[in-house]
């Protein structure tokens, strides 16, 4: 019996329907038109002689084979990619695309001082950069979208390899006329938590700060507010409370233009741990490790 192997063109049109759950989205994110889009597809359901996708005019549904189709697609295609990646490094290191995710707490606080290096320093390398939260970043890494990953450590982060870069404090902020007068070092205890302002859930700072604390209470008693540490440093400024901030983000100058005052918390964990992460048994792992050593060195 004659056995019919999918191509990687179908198996990528497959696992962009299935990431965007739209033909015409899935078919803008392939480069493709919508008709060569669903011509592929309708191929590869023939070649297989089973249906992947149930198509009505208003849902786009995966079959249970649909679905176990795009998982094992997802492997494939990312097993493609480090074939390519595999030939590429054994040329010039740092060269070419690297597709990095970065958290937001991170991104708009240390790229600008990584960016006009790295484009010095390394003329060649073309890197794509995806701003996303620690959880969705790391989906990426392990589904292919993403190469390499700029987070804060402690996180679950699967199977991967990680290089330490550097530790980035952690200071309470809070209003300049604050009529409790917080000492130079402030301690855990002393936080109010009726007062403290943190980010919503899916931001691994969050966790973060109450490690740092070691107080139990703070994760039901603390207010969440906003999506941004800059609407946290706002809303400090009004007087609305106080909240934790990475060093990172005060030396980019996040409190420039308000009247808040950071200072140092009193504790062993007062801070967030910054890596490059990349998947395990990447053929790039030696690029990576260069690239987190050229991170290391950013002033």
């Amino acid at each position: 019996m004659a056995i019919y192997l999918p191509t990687l063109k179908q198996l990528q049109y497959l696992v962009a329907l299935h990431e965007h759950g739209h033909f015409g989205r899935a078919a803008e994110a392939c480069f493709v038109s919508q008709s060569t889009l669903s011509a592929g597809l309708r191929e590869l359901e023939s070649l297989l002689d089973q249906v992947l996708v149930e198509r009505t005019r208003r849902v786009v549904r995966f079959t249970p084979l649909g679905n176990q189709v795009v998982a094992k697609a997802h492997r494939l295609l990312r097993e493609a990619e480090e074939l390519s990646e595999l030939v590429q490094s054994h040329s010039t290191p740092l060269c070419g695309e690297v597709r990095m995710s970065v958290i937001p707490t991170i991104a708009p606080f240390l790229l600008p001082r990584i960016l006009p290096r790295l484009r010095t320093a390394r003329p060649r390398l073309r890197l794509f950069l995806r701003e996303e939260p620690s959880a969705a970043a790391i989906e990426s890494l392990h589904h292919g979208r993403a190469d390499c990953v700029l987070l804060a450590l402690p996180f679950a982060t699967g199977d991967v390899e990680a290089a330490e870069l550097f530790d980035d404090p952690l200071l309470v902020a809070f209003p300049f006329d604050d009529p409790r007068d917080p000492p130079p070092l402030i301690a855990p205890a002393a936080i109010d938590e009726a007062r403290l302002l943190l980010l919503e859930d899916g931001h691994c700072l969050k966790d973060h700060v109450l490690a740092a604390c070691n107080r139990p209470e703070l994760r039901a008693s603390a207010t969440m507010i906003g999506t941004s540490l800059h609407t946290l440093v706002q809303m400090v400024d009004n007087g609305l409370g106080l909240t934790m901030l990475p060093e990172m983000a005060i030396r980019a100058g996040i409190l420039n233009g308000t009247r808040v005052v950071a200072r140092p918390l009193h504790s062993d964990h007062a801070f967030r741990r910054i890596a490059l992460v990349w998947r395990r048994h990447s053929p790039r792992a030696d690029e990576f490790r260069l690239l987190a050593t050229e991170l290391i060195h950013v002033p």
